[in-house]
């Protein structure tokens, strides 16, 4: 199974980026894809995640400025990122669980991509 994350980059703050995450090996249509960040120091925390069937929790920090949405058809994951501030740049990390139900916890999921380095200059 590979999660491959892509379109982070530098963008000043208030701009916008979209991180994309094209998942092989196994379907995850039934389960909980998500985007997490981390920073060096930091714990890696949760984004956004995102049931099959829409249902989603997110970061407060990040309230009213990301969205997450899924391609079923492609096995795919995104994450449209708005009003970009300096504090939100870290690595961001797609990631798949094996279950159906919304965690924050980064060890409730099994599979994670690369990551891809988001830099927000203010």
């Amino acid at each position: 199974v590979q999660l491959q994350a892509s379109g982070g980059g530098l963008v000043q703050a208030g701009g916008s980026l979209r991180l994309s995450c094209a998942a092989s090996g196994r379907t995850f249509k039934d389960n909980v894809m998500a985007w997490f960040r981390q920073v060096p120091g930091k714990d890696r925390e949760l984004v956004e995640a995102r049931t099959w069937t829409g249902t989603t929790i997110y970061g407060e920090s990040v309230k009213g400025r990301f969205t997450i949405s899924r391609d079923h058809a492609k096995n795919a994951v995104y994450l449209q990122m708005d009003s970009l501030k300096p504090e939100d740049t870290a690595i961001y990390y797609c990631a798949g669980s094996n279950v159906f139900r919304l965690y924050t916890d980064n060890m409730e999921y099994a599979y994670w991509g690369q990551g891809t380095q988001v830099t927000v200059s203010s």
